[in-house]
């Protein structure tokens, strides 16, 4: 796991430009603590910095190859898990390697088989190549989105960087964003392509961008297909259960020490045994780690998210598998830390407001990473096999909307709340929600003969799997990456979510619970308290006392009326929410703190240019 950055200008000669490319490639250095380099001919410049994960030796980027036509030069983030068989295939085409790296593997397909190359792979990966045979930059994406990718049009040539961060470090660059970014912000919705910051775009996953001199070109590689579903029951449980082993065994492929990231839930549980399962037939084991608050289980308040609290669960797990087990207890003086939320702030590079769950996440990922370099995350499952509770609510299930806004404010809170109330009415968050749902299902395909209930939950699946997931997938490769950590994800190969997508939900629910088709295909492998137990959300802490350092933090930010933050929040409605009895701070109400402060660091930290017209 990587990050990148790169320039291509075909207005001039980059020769003179490596102060800037060596600054924007100093951006990455937490996702890539172990190496690092740049590469500078005629109008192409690229960067990379290495978490080195296979081949350790070998491997360095940027890498070179070169052909009668010109040099191939590749910078590369991710993994691709067939890297041995393509390895071997182009080996019987004559290919010569010098590495064990799976980034060599990469460089030679794309001399093997060139753009075509992307449609061969299996991973999670964002890398680009400059192809100096026919001067042109080529950015490919994997299909889920599961690694970041950004790039930045500009005259005669393009920006790129794995991050905004490493774009907006290039003068060309600004830190502005105008009503459609802040919309992303404050929406909750992940429009493909949409970067919130103006000029700059996402690299959509499945896709493939290519610059050259007559500009950027736009290919898609993959899509999720609407197909019919033949397997019978039985069989699909087969079949997830083959895939999954297949897709455990690929991502335990490391040099360096790996492990779980185990919530007690029935993803992280599954996956966690699978692995420990097949770490026994090397003598080995995994290690587990989870994440839990001071006091939680002692006190735990049930609600109607989270029944349950998930020490006990991943206790059961961890002693059924055989894990080398540790919990990292956080308080709420560590999740409050004003410090945190800086590096959280700067590792997204955007204000998210979701508070103690970015802060838990981004410490967790601290404290694993002093023990392991590879974390294999549950991460997905839910989206993959319909695991959420508005796939049960008919409310969810009716609403023309996307589902998982329909109770949202109700659980995680209304932070548009504490906007003014001219910035809310320019945003008009009601009718961008409205024309990002009809947008998101259109061309939605449906098979001959599918009733009209499996229609709606085919598109209810969908947009979790394309829209739902990449939030998630993003928050959980920046936490991670800010602290060199590589958290890879199974439930997110596409052989398996093809196939799960387009199981019919009767087969889905089958026994009218979440995730039935994962829960028994798995069920030898789970302790009978994560095979009852019901689906519950990554936790948030219910210590009062978060809520009480949130409400001095605020007041502390109120007494600068000055602060930028205020030309897009209202000062009183922040203050209400900031005097508000502590007994009354939720996770819902405290989310407009959790915004308020989250959105002043920001500012502090990149002062953009907020454009509301």
């Amino acid at each position: 796991m990587c990050g990148i950055t790169g320039w291509v200008s075909f207005d001039r000669a980059l020769l003179d430009a490596s102060e800037t490319l060596d600054a924007m490639t100093e951006t990455m250095s937490c996702r890539g603590p172990d190496d690092g380099g740049t590469w500078i001919s005629g109008p192409a410049a690229l960067g990379h910095r290495r978490l080195a994960i296979i081949d350790l030796p070998g491997g360095r980027q940027p890498m070179t190859l070169a052909t009668p036509g010109g040099t191939l030069v590749l910078v590369y983030s991710g993994e691709t898990y067939n890297f041995t068989e393509l390895r071997a295939e182009l080996t019987g085409r004559g290919h010569r390697f010098t590495t064990d790296s799976d980034t060599e593997v990469v460089l030679h397909g794309y001399l093997e088989w060139g753009e075509a190359m992307a449609e061969r792979l299996n991973g999670m990966y964002a890398f680009a190549i400059w192809d100096g045979r026919h001067q042109k930059l080529v950015m490919i994406r994997d299909r889920m989105g599961i690694k970041p990718f950004y790039y930045h049009p500009i005259p005669g040539g393009v920006l790129f960087g794995s991050e905004p961060k490493a774009i907006l470090a290039n003068p060309l660059a600004r830190a502005r964003v105008g009503l459609d970014g802040l919309r992303e912000l404050f929406g909750f919705v992940k429009t493909p392509g949409q970067a919130v910051w103006d000029g700059m775009r996402e690299v959509e996953p499945g896709t493939l961008v290519t610059m050259d001199r007559n500009g950027l070109h736009h290919h898609v590689y993959w899509s999720l297909e609407t197909r019919p579903h033949t397997d019978d029951r039985n069989t699909t449980l087969g079949r997830v259960r083959t895939l999954l082993d297949d897709i455990v065994r690929r991502q335990l492929v490391s040099d360096v020490p790996r492990c779980t990231l185990l919530s007690g839930g029935l993803d992280s549980s599954a996956m966690t045994a699978l692995a420990a399962r097949q770490l026994a037939e090397t003598g080995d084991k995994v290690r587990s780690f989870a994440v839990d608050f001071v006091g939680q289980t002692e006190h735990f308040v049930a609600d109607e998210l989270r029944t349950t609290p998930d020490a006990p669960f991943v206790h059961d797990v961890a002693r059924a598998s055989g894990t080398r087990h540790q919990d990292i207890v956080l308080d709420s003086i560590a999740l409050a830390d004003p410090e945190v939320r800086a590096r959280v702030i700067r590792a997204r590079d955007l204000p998210m407001g979701l508070g103690d769950m970015d802060a838990s996440l981004y410490l967790l990922f601290r404290e694993v990473r002093e023990r392991s370099t590879v974390a294999l995350s549950g991460e997905s499952a839910d989206e993959v096999f319909g695991g959420y509770l508005q796939f049960f609510d008919e409310e969810a299930r009716q609403a023309e909307m996307f589902p998982w806004l329909v109770r949202f404010e109700d659980y995680i809170g209304d932070d548009a709340d504490v906007l003014r109330p001219e910035v809310t009415k320019a945003l008009d968050l009601r009718g961008f929600v409205r024309d990002s749902y009809a947008t998101a299902i259109a061309g939605i395909e449906r098979l001959d003969g599918e009733s009209d209930f499996e229609y709606r939950m085919r598109k209810i699946c969908r947009l979790h799997l394309t829209r739902f997931v990449r939030l998630l997938l993003d928050r959980k490769d920046r936490m991670s990456m800010a602290v060199g950590l590589e958290v890879r994800v199974p439930f997110c190969d596409h052989r398996l979510v093809e196939y799960v997508y387009n199981a019919p939900w009767s087969m889905k629910s089958f026994d009218g619970r979440e995730k039935s088709l994962l829960r028994e295909a798995t069920a030898d492998l789970l302790p009978k308290s994560v095979y009852d137990r019901v689906k519950s959300p990554y936790p948030s802490t219910q210590d009062p006392k978060y809520a009480i350092v949130l409400q001095q933090q605020t007041k502390d930010l109120l007494a600068d009326p000055s602060h930028p933050v205020f030309a897009v929040l209202d000062p009183d409605r922040v203050r209400q929410a900031a005097e508000r009895e502590t007994p009354q701070i939720t996770m819902a109400s405290r989310r407009g703190l959790e915004r308020t402060l989250d959105m002043a660091v920001w500012m502090d930290q990149y002062h953009p240019e907020i454009t509301l017209t």
